[in-house]
């Protein structure tokens, strides 16, 4: 997966490996999380798998440009036009078994969860405020359209998510 989140991301031009983290963290890292321990091996696999380029900027850190070559093109098009899978959702497992669990013990993770989804779309509506505020000066909006809808349904899906929570932490009705 994070082959391709990188080769995506190099469609919009060349960036070094913590350019490429920011963005991630940025756009698509409430869905997906990328740790430097795994983003730079993955890059020097990739170049030498021939996918992308690596280019030495001669700078005293070192850093290193990346770009996406035709191979690498050709790969992430092949993965985007598979079909579409949903991930694992592995936190319904847990609670799913939660009336096992003491009553305090299961106020306190569901309480820990919901602050940190609430968080989450605190940051999905700063992110789209800035967005907002970023398209209004470009002339080709809709070129960006199923970019937007991503973080749409990311912040439905949270508002969702927190509601839920909601529900079965007060114990309210189900249906």
């Amino acid at each position: 997966m994070l082959d391709n989140v990188i080769l995506g991301m190099l469609l919009q031009g060349k960036m070094s490996g913590y350019d490429l983290k920011k963005i991630i963290e940025q756009s698509v890292g409430i869905f997906y999380k990328v740790s430097y321990g795994s983003l730079y091996p993955t890059l020097k696999r990739m170049s030498e798998q021939g996918l992308i380029d690596e280019e030495e900027t001669g700078n005293t850190k070192n850093k290193k440009l990346y770009s996406i070559r035709p191979e690498g093109t050709e790969s992430f098009q092949r993965w985007l036009k598979e079909p579409l899978q949903a991930n694992k959702r592995e936190h319904l497992i847990k609670i799913f078994f939660y009336d096992y669990l003491d009553e305090s013990t299961r106020q306190q993770q569901l309480e820990a969860y919901q602050r940190g989804i609430q968080m989450q779309i605190a940051q999905m509506e700063a992110v789209q405020q800035i967005v907002a505020g970023e398209l209004e000066h470009i002339e080709n909006k809709e070129d960006y359209y199923h970019r937007l809808s991503v973080m749409y349904y990311g912040i439905q899906f949270f508002k969702m998510e927190n509601d839920w929570l909601e529900t079965i932490r007060t114990r309210g009705k189900l249906n």
